[in-house]
Parts: C-alpha cells; structure tokens; sequence
C-alpha cells in the first residue's frame, strides 16, 4: 500500500469532533465531489458510456422568472418493449451494465442479414456489424431504426446540455407487431404501454439509486406543471408521459364498425391518467375508431396502407380537400404489396388533387377529445387527418381549452397560427439543421406574434431518420469543444465505448447529439433559432399550467327565452327556437328554406360577451352575423363571416355588454334554411 503524505494540522478538542459529528448528521446531506458537483453520481456502473460534458448544469430561472432549456417533445424511450420486443434492439438502461443493455437482437447476427425492419423501411439488404458495446461499428447510426438510440447515459448528456423537458410517449402498434416475424411477447397494444410506463419509473429509480437515493437523480417524471417547474429550477431533467398508439383502448374498426364503447374510453383514460400520462394522440398510422389519419407518402405510405387493410379491412379513402389545409400525399401502389394481399385484392391508386382523408373525427373521437379535456390532458394532434384535427380545434376552441400539442411536424404548418391562438405548443421533427432552420423561419413571426418559444421532437426508437452528417469539411461545422447555450458547461465529442461520435461525420446517431446538433443549427442559421428553443421549457409549461387551470364557462343562453325569424313545421317533431338552448345535443332549431333568416336569445340581463359557440347541423350558414344589443332594437354586429362550413363555429371578439345576442344568416350552405343544434354564449 502507498502511504498517505503526512500533513501538519491543529490539533481537535473532542468538543470541536463532536460538533462536526453532528454537523455532518443534522446539515444538508452531502453530494458527489466533496459536496460541489451535485450533477455528479456517488457511483456509477463500470465500465459505462462517457458524457463528455464539463460544468455545472444551469438552474433556476431567467431575470423575468421564466424556466429556460430545450423541450424534446417526441421520444419513444422504450419503444425497444414495443412491436413484441424484438423490433428495436438493445435497451434504454441495465442492471447487469452496458455490455447487456447495448447488444443487437439475437436474430441479427452474424452480419445483419435479419434485421429485417431496416431494408423494409429504408431499403438495401440491412447488412451490419451486429456488435455493440464496445467496439459500435455500424450502430447507432442516423438511418437505423432498429438500434437503441436512448441509452440512459447519451439522455444524461442531453440533459447536460440543455434540454429540460423529455415527453416519453409510449408507443407500439399490434400490426405491425403481428407481422413482424420475431417477437417474445405478446401484440397486445395496452400491455405494451403499462409495461413502458413502469420501465420509465424503473429508470428513474436506477438512476436515483446512483446519486444516493429516492428524489434524488437528474432524470425526474412529473404529473403537473408545477412539479415540473421545481424540477428545472433545479436543473433536472423533467419527464412526461404521453401515448401514442393506433388502437387506444382498444378503439379500432373494421369494416367501419367501431371495436371499442364510450365506457372503454373512460376506462382506458382513466387507467392511462393514473399510470401518470399527460399528453396522447387518439390515431396513429391506421385509421380508428375515433379519428382519420394524416397519410404518410409513397413507398412507406404504401406499406402502411397495406397494414391499415390487414388491420381494418379498409384501405386510406380520399376526397378533394376543401381548404387550403391537406393530408401527405400517399404515391401510388407498389405491385410487391399485392402480393401478401389475399389473392384479387388491389391497392388502390390516388388522385394526386385528392390528398385528404375522408375521415376526420368520429362520434367516439370527439367523446374521448372531450374526455381528454375533463381530465385536463393535452390532445396531441400530429397524425391526425386535417378534418380531424379541424374538428378537434373547433371543439377547443369553442371552450377557450389550450391543451393542444404539434410534437414532430406532422400537421399542416396552416394550423400553427390556431394552436398558437390557443395556447398551445408546438415542436418540429427533428430535421437536419438546413432544413430544421428553413422550416423555423417559415412560422418565426408567429412564435413573435405571439411571444412564444419552440420544440423539437427527436422522435429517437421511433420510425423516421435523423440528421445526416454534414461532413468533416462542411462549411461552418461544428468545431469540439464548444460551450453550452446557456454558457455554462463545455461539451466534447462523446464517447462510448471505443467509439468516439462526432456530429460532422455521424450526424444524430443517438440521442446524446442532441447539443451538437443544436450548435450545428447555431452554425448554420445563427443564434435567433436557437434562443427560440433554449425558450421552449417556458412555453410547453405554459400550455400544460393553462390547460390544468381551464375552467369550463358557463353559457349565459342555456334555458333562456329565444325567438327566430321561422322555424321549420314538421309534424313528428318540434324546430323551434328554444331547442337550441336547451342544453339536449341531439335537438336543434331549423328556420325555413331561405336565406335572411334570423335566430336570437335573451339572455335575462346584460352581460359581457366575448365569445358565441354554434353547433351547425347539415344545413348550415355560409355566410353570417352575430349581432349584440343591450334593448331587442339596436343591434351592433360583433362578428362576420362569408365562408362558413359547418360544424362547430366560434365566434371571439373584444368583450361587449349585451342582453340580446342575434345569428343573421345571409346566406345558406345548403339548399336547406338553417339548423343550430346548439348556441352557446360565454362572457370575457
């Protein structure tokens, strides 16, 4: 044994020992590193992939009081359970350290020529060098799908660099599991989310244990805004939980027959908000029980139509869209797809000039929509068709609801001015940095406009690719060492293992890039993007706080007199004014076949009014007014449109005393009059 040097020091009474002793026992538990790098594990496995990020993590808030760090708004931390877990090789942490945790799936060895899922989806024969740790000579790589990107320890560096919010939507899909020739589990959708659900609770405990106990690791799940707040005060990681599945609660179709109740739904939220989840998408990939969805395109979208036959007996159907607003293009049908088809089936072909969906949000859809917002959850509207994700909108916008997310750049960008208006959040895919700055500079003025901050969603173990490298000698290039946004730490080219990943020549291969990649877009667009995303903590609590603080207003027409210009006679059934304030959705008022016609409500007293819902049924008004008077004489019009469709319509407008609150239709939509199932009117 070396001997210790010797040190001269004062002598200690047993008084100051016994002062220290307690001291020591009843002042603030000790940290890492002689109690000053609290970021730093007492222990930690070895051998372990290296984070290569000096400094201490910022923590607390900006000068305004604001939470500041980048917002990952898709990740699928345990997809590698999903699919029959087989699908994505190699697991997000182990007990047994990362020998274990980072080795390929049996059936790719020896050279790859299995990994079926890779050359489907992205073409070639798959071929790769199987091993792992600790030599990674083809894995993680940008364009892989089916190697674990999410390893604990490249998190940890994401952290370390800045990000602060992690949504870990919990993800898998019983089709593509049935399909898949290699598998250990079962397909069943649900099970594969509770088990992802503890995995991550189970993740946070493995990471507590080396830093010293419960509460007290980087990685932290939190339920409610404010948890989140005081865990990026602190500088820790704050994780959320969200879904994202084709069949929630076991909501599929087939035949266009829906699979699942309104009791299921109340059941699977219920279950899903007490498993901890926040935030979900009601369709994904396949079109289901409560929603159309948003196509993906050509060949990828092919296969998925093959699976969305297999799984429901429908293909994707189309129609001309009707507004400015469209779903992807799906490309035309690939013969070899025929061929796994029972025999006569064909895939259909597309109208290029038919690019919507002709579902949008069904009956069940909208129950669970309207499910979501009673229990205060945020409705994740990427995947769903645009008329879909129109009648979403309508309905939230119809209650002033803010829980509204666009996680990876998969609605149409027209929408992004009515999430915004809402309150809510929205992120983009995470693009290679030319195209992610393109894509931020098209909705820039909006984020000004309404003072917001930005996301990105990874999307890591999820099916789509990541940056590319740029190359050793692209111009501005990412130069190592570089400092964090925040200008606090120092971050190096990570290394696992043997292998030593460098932006320019990996690009995203797994998810500790994320800080190279954010100074590459640094280097390529400049620093305004970035600050945009180093405000994107902020902005996601806001939305999440607003949506568990809604209150639902009370609507001032419900029970009250009203009166119309007519109202259609039928013998079986009653038209008349009051069926529209009656509170019963399934009643409506209908005026006669013309079009200056007027409906109106007294609401007993003046109010200040800001807000008029109305629920059309088919016939509805193209063009019309909504008026205000304070005596039934003089009316102010509050608001106007000429290209009314239908549906649910708000009207907003700055608060204005009134009593009486009048519909004047000018123009109908149908050759009908028209018919309001329900108006509702709501102060300021």
């Amino acid at each position: 044994m070396t001997r210790r040097p010797y040190r001269r020091r004062r002598d200690v009474t047993v008084v100051s020992l016994l002062l220290l002793v307690l001291a020591s026992i009843l002042g603030p538990a000790q940290s890492s590193a002689a109690g000053t790098d609290w970021w730093t594990p007492t222990s930690r496995p070895s051998p372990d992939s290296r984070i290569n990020v000096t400094g201490e993590p910022f923590t607390g808030t900006n000068s305004a009081g604001e939470v500041r760090g980048f917002v990952d708004a898709h990740n699928h931390l345990f997809s590698n359970e999903a699919f029959g877990g087989r699908l994505i090789c190699g697991k997000v942490f182990s007990e047994s350290g990362v020998a274990d945790a980072l080795k390929d799936c049996p059936e790719h060895y020896p050279d790859g020529t299995l990994a079926l899922f890779d050359y489907i989806t992205h073409g070639g024969d798959g071929k790769h060098d199987p091993v792992g740790w600790p030599t990674f000579a083809d894995w993680p790589a940008y364009d892989s799908m089916t190697h674990q990107a999410n390893y604990y320890a490249w998190v940890e560096r994401a952290w370390r660099g800045g990000q602060r919010v992690l949504v870990n939507d919990l993800v898998t899909n019983g089709m593509i599991c049935s399909v898949y020739p290699f598998k250990d589990r079962s397909c069943d959708e649900m099970t594969s989310i509770r088990l992802q659900a503890k995995l991550t609770y189970d993740l946070q405990a493995y990471i507590d244990k080396m830093y010293g106990g419960t509460g007290k690791g980087w990685f932290r799940i939190v339920t409610d805004s404010a948890q989140a707040r005081e865990v990026i005060k602190a500088g820790k990681l704050a994780v959320i939980l969200g879904v994202e599945t084709s069949e929630p609660f076991g909501c599929k179709q087939v035949f266009d027959i829906a699979q699942c109740s309104k009791a299921d739904i109340d059941k699977g939220l219920d279950e899903l908000y007490s498993l901890g989840v926040r935030s979900m998408f009601l369709c994904h990939k396949f079109d289901n029980a409560l929603c159309g969805v948003r196509f993906d395109e050509g060949g990828l979208g092919t296969a998925i139509n093959v699976g969305q036959f297999l799984s429901t007996g429908t293909f994707w159907q189309t129609e001309k869209c009707t507004t400015a607003m469209h779903d992807n293009p799906i490309g035309t049908a690939a013969s070899d797809a025929e061929a796994d088809l029972p025999a006569g089936t064909e895939v259909p072909e597309y109208d290029e000039n038919a690019q919507c969906n002709t579902r949008g949000l069904t009956s069940l859809g909208e129950y669970a929509v309207r499910g979501m917002m009673k229990r205060k959850m945020m409705l994740e509207i990427d995947h769903m068709s645009v008329k879909a994700t129109g009648q979403a909108l309508d309905i939230f916008e119809a209650a002033g609801y803010p829980g509204v997310l666009s996680s990876h750049s998969w609605m149409d960008l027209n929408w992004t001015e009515r999430v915004y208006s809402l309150g809510g959040f929205v992120a983009q895919y995470m693009h290679g940095s030319t195209d992610f700055v393109t894509e931020a500079g098209r909705t820039e003025a909006l984020r000004e406009k309404y003072g917001v901050g930005y996301g990105f969603g990874t999307d890591f173990n999820g099916i789509g690719d990541h940056p590319a490298p740029r190359g050793a000698d692209a111009a501005n290039k990412v130069t190592y060492p570089f400092k964090s946004v925040d200008g606090g730490s120092v971050i190096d080219k990570q290394t696992t293992g043997s292998r030593t990943f460098d932006f320019n020549t990996d690009g995203a291969a797994q998810v500790g890039m994320i800080p190279d990649w954010i100074e590459d877009i640094r280097k390529v667009g400049g620093q305004d993007v970035v600050d945009d995303l180093f405000r994107g903590a902020e902005t996601y609590l806001d939305t999440w706080g607003a949506t568990e603080q809604h209150q639902a207003s009370v609507n001032l027409a419900k029970g009250q007199t009203a009166t119309a210009s007519s109202s259609e006679s039928n013998p079986f059934t009653s038209y008349q004014p009051g069926r529209a304030v009656d509170g019963d959705d399934s009643t409506r008022w209908a005026s006669d076949w013309s079009d200056d016609q007027y409906w109106q409500v007294d609401l007993g007293s003046t109010h200040l009014v800001s807000r008029v819902t109305l629920d059309w049924e088919r016939a509805y008004g193209k063009s019309y007014r909504v008026e205000l008077s304070t005596d039934g004489t003089t009316w102010t019009t509050a608001w106007s449109t000429t290209s009314g469709d239908g549906g649910l319509d708000t009207a907003t407008f700055t608060g204005t005393p009134a009593r009486y609150v009048r519909i004047h239709g000018l123009d109908r939509g149908t050759d009908w009059g028209y018919s309001l199932y329900e108006v509702g009117v709501h102060s300021a």
